[in-house]
């Protein structure tokens, strides 16, 4: 059975009532035109409109239909980073979002809805110019007060619902009109007509101005809320406004409907401007609850704006939003009302003290249930825009102290979630401003949070000069912090290569975090022991090590931690040739992953777990495994991530058989690798093109390396999880190796690694220096497609020695 449609449309919160030709025109377009823009005034019903078009259309777009809300985007270089989270890219390291989303959409079929363009309208031309001129397949619906003016567009200017006369009364502003005086609990007679009719065309069949008079008719009858309102419109045209009259028109529905507020609600109404998105009611209580307002009256308040279609709300009431339109209105009250900085002071103060609630309780505190730690996770992550508006005005107002403990306590930003650039950003803007009166001990953190955004870009050199500067400023009474960068070095040190270093740090880090009694980090510092006892060749070492780990782990209960053990675990194993194992940790990792929505961290362990069952030749599960890996990579936009599924799927085509097409995929991954700056040429792949040429000859493995370079990774993944098997089963023992990739010096080292010698007893025996060894590992680990100085001991222990 089919998969359905995919989109991310919302449920409609009430009965769509007109424009039956606009829509069947505006989908119509799309067999013709791949850009179309909805323009109108505010109010006019364009978000509407577009969302019932696209939820049409979502039949006709087999790859998605996707809605990109941008009313809560405030700075232009977030568009990029709003699109690829609404598609589920993740940012790669040292390349724009832009084009990781660029490849993401190039060969999909689907259309992004991009609504609430015009305060972006420059950024959201240039993206959508520059998506429809590389995807050809992409479509684009956009909703904006004014054209994006790019080439290919169509305009299409919204006109109001269709206006009534006495004779033909039954008109679609008439029908919006009596739907929501229904909704509102008031049912309209015949008597009413005329004056309903005189109303919708006071109003001027504006959508938004309409609801809101229908909202009051449980109060006053249509004739006085016409009366009103025109009293409302003769005030604005006489006092010398020059808006257009359709904005003049929406302006007199929307203050005619404030100033008949009671004054408290007319209060709240304004600070709830404050929130960029949906806020619920613990939220609006914490942040708008002042004198005049108590906190106990702001549910009663908020229900009341709710019932007058000025604030939105879910069906379960537990989350709220004002329309964009309303909320700009309020926005300008709230300034008028000098309240403005109050306000986002106490909202940057409230998010502060959120965000470091749930951190502690996500990662510091001990004896925590998984299901709060997941709780506390999620609603970090829900606050991202919240927090975005909060650090703005961090930063605007010069308060360093606050924006950077709001960065610091942040897991929605945490590499975990893959925006790295924002990270980065965000602590480097506030580390730039005055930092006069900001503690020393606070900055020091800050640097920590900034070394985690830049070892995930792969900045190593930066981030470790960072890591260990933080460590030098942090006083010793910190010790979560402290630990963590002990942590973050190891990763670094070992990812340089240099293994002797990351023993000091992964020791202080354990002892500090046994001292304080703190899982998460022991669980870390054993972790980074085990994996330097695995490049050191201590096998036995590693692996007491690791099971150490994964028990702190367990303890401490959060998912990506016991993951993270799990799959070093997994490593070990692997290195020791258990495949069993190997395969039976990363399979214990892979539901953690997949609660925690870590994808990256998902299609690493899925890739994992596919090879080993690949050579364990159980053949489906590999399969099942690299198919969803490769799909993963392919849908956060990681060539890294594809590349590795392409690897394991080269290693299952050669265990079942299939030699053309191991060959094709390690080609494709070579490609992959070379393009984002990585190594292609490897020992493995050596190996491999070896008994290629030994069964299929050298003109044919040419060939197929040539060819297997040209194709797609989607064509040639393919090949491999729906081809036809052959007949034939080659070994899975590789073939002795050709040792031409290495240099002499470097085999020489690869050799004395197998006597597990230090970088310092090596440069002692060869008379260089232990910086010199360390470069030349590094260049070892690169050419054979290692990570560990005991995968080149192993892989160096089972060859004979290069000729003299």
């Amino acid at each position: 059975m089919p998969e359905p449609p995919r989109h991310n449309l919302p449920a409609e919160p009430n009965r769509f009532v007109g424009r039956e030709r606009d829509l069947d025109d505006l989908r119509g377009l799309f067999g013709e035109t791949r850009v179309v823009t909805l323009c109108g005034v505010g109010g006019i019903g364009k978000t509407r409109l577009a969302l019932r078009v696209a939820a049409g259309l979502v039949p006709a777009y087999p790859d998605g239909v996707w809605l990109v809300e941008l009313a809560r985007v405030r700075r232009p270089e977030l568009v990029d980073q709003e699109v690829g989270r609404v598609l589920g890219v993740c940012e790669e390291a040292g390349r724009p979002v832009f084009a990781t989303v660029t490849d993401r959409l190039r060969d999909l079929h689907c259309l992004l809805l991009l609504d609430n363009c015009e305060h972006l309208i420059d950024r959201c031309a240039e993206v959508s110019a520059g998506l429809i001129a590389a995807c050809p397949r992409l479509s684009i619906l956009a909703t904006s007060r004014e054209p994006l003016r790019i080439a290919s567009e169509l305009i299409w200017r919204v006109p109001p619902l269709d206006l009534p006369d006495m004779g033909a009364p039954d008109a679609e502003s008439v029908q919006l009109f009596m739907d929501r005086a229904a909704a509102a609990g008031t049912r309209l007679g015949p008597d009413s007509l005329a004056d309903v009719v005189r109303l919708c065309q006071a109003l001027d069949g504006l959508p938004l101005a309409l609801e809101l008079a229908a909202a009051r008719t449980s109060l006053l009858s249509p004739g006085q809320i016409a009366d009103r309102i025109d009293d409302r419109f003769s005030l604005l045209t006489t006092g010398g406004r020059t808006a257009p009259a359709r904005q003049r028109t929406l302006l007199a529905a929307v203050e005619w409907s404030y100033d008949l507020l009671a004054e408290k609600e007319q209060v709240l109404l304004r600070r709830l401007s404050v929130f960029p998105r949906d806020f619920d009611l613990d939220l609006a209580e914490q942040i708008c609850a002042a004198p005049p307002i108590s906190e106990g009256e702001i549910v009663d308040l908020l229900g009341g704006l709710v019932d007058k279609s000025l604030v939105l709300c879910d069906e379960s009431r537990r989350r709220y939003w004002l329309l964009e339109t309303i909320r700009r209105y309020a926005v300008e009250r709230l300034q008028r009302a000098g309240e403005r900085e109050v306000l986002r002071e106490r909202h940057l103060h409230v998010l502060c003290e959120l965000q470091e609630r749930h951190f502690m309780t996500e990662m510091v505190e001990q004896g925590v249930p998984w299901a709060r730690r997941l709780e506390a996770l999620t609603m970090s992550k829900s606050l991202v825009d919240d927090q975005r508006v909060a650090l703005d005005w961090a930063a605007e107002s010069g308060d360093v102290q606050f924006g950077l403990r709001v960065c610091a306590a942040s897991t929605g930003l945490l590499p975990i979630c893959g925006n790295l650039t924002e990270i980065v950003t965000w602590v480097e803007r506030f580390l730039s401003l005055d930092l006069t009166d900001v503690p020393p001990e606070q900055i020091a953190q800050a640097k920590a949070y900034l070394a985690y955004g830049l070892e995930a870009r792969d900045e190593l050199s930066r981030a470790l000069e960072l890591a260990q500067e933080s460590l030098t400023g942090l006083s010793s009474a910190n010790a979560y912090p402290r630990s963590v960068m002990h942590s973050l070095i190891v990763v670094i040190l070992l990812r340089m290569g240099r293994p002797e270093e990351a023993v000091r740090h992964a020791e202080d880090g354990l002892a500090l975090a046994t001292r304080s009694g703190d899982a998460w980090n022991q669980a870390a510092g054993l972790s980074g022991l085990s994996a330097v006892a695995l490049t050191r060749g201590r096998l036995r070492e590693a692996q007491r090590l690791g099971e150490e780990a994964l028990a702190r782990a367990r303890e401490h209960g959060h998912r990506w931690i016991m993951a993270r053990t799990a799959t070093q675990l997994g490593a070990v194993a692997e290195f020791r040739g258990d495949l069993v194992t190997a395969k039976a940790q990363y399979e214990m990792a892979v539901p953690w992953l997949r609660e925690l929505g870590s994808d990256l961290d998902l299609s690493r362990c899925l890739a994992r777990m596919g090879r080993v069952a690949a050579l364990l030749r159980e053949f489906a599960t590999a399969r099942e495994c690299l198919g969803a890996s490769l799909a993963l990579g392919r849908e956060t936009g990681q060539r890294q991530s594809v590349a590795r599924s392409l690897v394991g799927l080269s290693v299952l085509a050669e265990c079942e058989g299939d030699l053309e097409a191991a060959v094709l995929a390690a080609a494709a991954a070579a490609t992959l690798r070379e393009s984002i700056g990585q190594q292609s040429s490897t020992i493995r792949i050596e190996e491999l093109l070896g008994r290629a040429r030994t069964k299929l000859g050298d003109g044919r493995t040419g060939s197929l390396w040539s060819r297997g370079r040209a194709m797609s990774p989607d064509d040639v993944a393919r090949r491999v999880l729906e081809g036809e098997r052959v007949a034939q089963k080659l070994p899975v023992v590789a073939e002795p190796v050709k040792h031409s990739l290495l240099t002499a010096r470097e085999q020489e080292i690869a050799n004395l690694l197998t006597r597990g010698l230090s970088n310092r007893a090596i440069a002692a025996e060869l008379v260089i220096s232990p910086a010199t060894v360390a470069r030349h590992i590094a260049n070892i680990m690169e050419k054979l497609g290692y990570t560990s100085r005991a995968q080149i001991a192993v892989w160096a222990a089972k060859r004979p020695a290069p000729p003299a």
